[in-house]
């Protein structure tokens, strides 16, 4: 059977996105354009327009817009949560019995989703392992599949979050600058709305009025790219949800189906098989260096294991990661052969230093400690610890683990990522 039909628009529903800082103008635009569309759906004789628009509010923003929907005879339901459970079932039901649905602000149920991922795990920190989940389709991506597939109308509004590269500078020292601005929530919801747009609170220099300007950051009909409004609605993007096949079939991404039966894979590939390799190279190991049952030699092990593992064997055996496996067998392969394991690095790499504001975080700079490209969990090296300083107080942050429950690192480590 071919996967491929003859060409036509199958993108019947609006998915848009908005995004700025505070007082840019998002809810108020967002707003504006449901209303507008609304109106518009009317005109053309759609039948679910005369169903009530849905707002999932998560700031309270909906009640500072109840006046533009009853002057524009539109009716308004409201949930006013922030998890991202609610979100799902929310988008869900939105589809089922409204005519479109606002999100404002999308970011809290990013940081809901990451800050009930570690409550489950019982932890107060992320590691790179968790991001595989977070993001997959068990995570957020269970969201952007509904947004993208969904036969509803969707505005989403997110907070602005700065963009970052890194590179290396003439000294040969790796800096990062800011390049963009980003949606403040996982890092590829972004890429998912057919229009896309920046807002901005600008105030006029003489007058000391503000305006909210909306930059059109993406949209996929390419009329409106690179285009400014001044306090928009409906009317200016109007040319883009003109090009929505609006009324009729909508057809998204078919994301059922996997590739798995055409991958070749051995054995020795598998996670678990790999942690039962890594687990026997442990206790070979420590057999090869206390291979006595005398009890200085038991006692000896058992303070090499703690040292280096910061658990018990059965913790070992049964649930730590691959990685925190190989982590401290390397760290134990270093001080008792001397030299790093097959899974260690030959030397220590440079320190780095991060220059970013952190919005509501802790100081005006981020340290990152020195590292080897291994990038052992701060809660398994025992290495002296030599932190770089930029003036502000120094904080470890190693790479593959945020500290803390500030939803800033999660921020600033996925601004780090792109």
């Amino acid at each position: 059977m071919t996967l491929f039909r003859p060409a036509e628009s199958t993108s019947a529903f609006l998915k848009m996105g908005l995004l700025g800082d505070p007082g840019a103008g998002k809810t108020k635009t967002g707003v504006k354009t449901m209303i507008g569309l609304v109106q518009h759906m009317k005109k053309l004789g759609i039948d679910y327009a005369s169903k009530p628009v849905y707002f999932f509010d998560t700031e309270t923003g909906s009640d500072w817009v109840i006046d533009d929907f009853k002057a524009a005879g539109v009716p308004l339901m409201v949930a006013k949560r922030r998890s991202f459970a609610d979100l799902l079932k929310a988008t869900r039901e939105a589809e089922a019995q409204s005519c479109g649905l606002l999100i404002d602000s999308i970011t809290h149920p990013w940081r809901e989703l990451c800050e009930s991922y570690m409550r489950k795990k019982e932890r107060t920190y992320l590691q790179i392992d968790d991001w595989g989940y977070l993001k997959g389709e068990h995570g957020w991506a269970q969201f952007t599949d509904l947004f993208v597939n969904s036969r509803l109308h969707i505005i989403m509004c997110g907070r602005a979050g700065d963009r970052f590269n890194d590179y290396i500078d003439e000294d040969g020292r790796r800096k990062m600058e800011k390049v963009g601005t980003k949606m403040r929530t996982e890092s590829e919801t972004a890429y998912e709305p057919s229009l896309l747009v920046l807002m901005k609170q600008i105030e006029d220099a003489r007058s000391k009025k503000v305006k909210h300007r909306a930059v059109v950051q993406k949209d996929r009909s390419t009329l409106l790219d690179g285009l400014e409004f001044d306090n928009p609605g409906f009317e200016d993007f109007r040319p883009h949800i003109e090009k929505l096949n609006l009324g009729g079939v909508h057809i998204g991404v078919n994301t059922l189906g996997d590739s798995q039966h055409i991958l070749k894979t051995e054995k020795k590939d598998w996670q678990p098989v790999q942690r039962e390799i890594c687990i026997d190279e442990i206790q070979t190991l420590l057999s090869l260096h206390y291979p006595s049952q005398t009890a200085e030699d038991k006692k000896s092990k058992l303070k090499a294991i703690l040292k280096h593992f910061d658990a018990t064997w059965t913790e070992i055996e049964k649930v730590m990661s691959l990685m925190a496996l190989r982590a401290g067998y390397d760290s134990l392969h270093m001080e008792l052969e001397g030299k790093p394991s097959r899974y260690g690095a030959p030397k220590m790499v440079e320190a780095t230093q991060v220059a970013a504001t952190l919005t509501g975080g802790i100081g005006t700079g981020t340290v990152i400690e020195q590292r080897d490209p291994l990038d052992i969990p701060a809660s398994l090296d025992r290495r002296p610890k030599a932190p770089v300083s930029n003036g502000n107080a120094a904080v470890e942050m190693p790479r593959d683990l945020l500290v803390g429950n500030d939803p800033n690192w999660i921020d600033l480590f996925e601004g780090y990522r792109d």
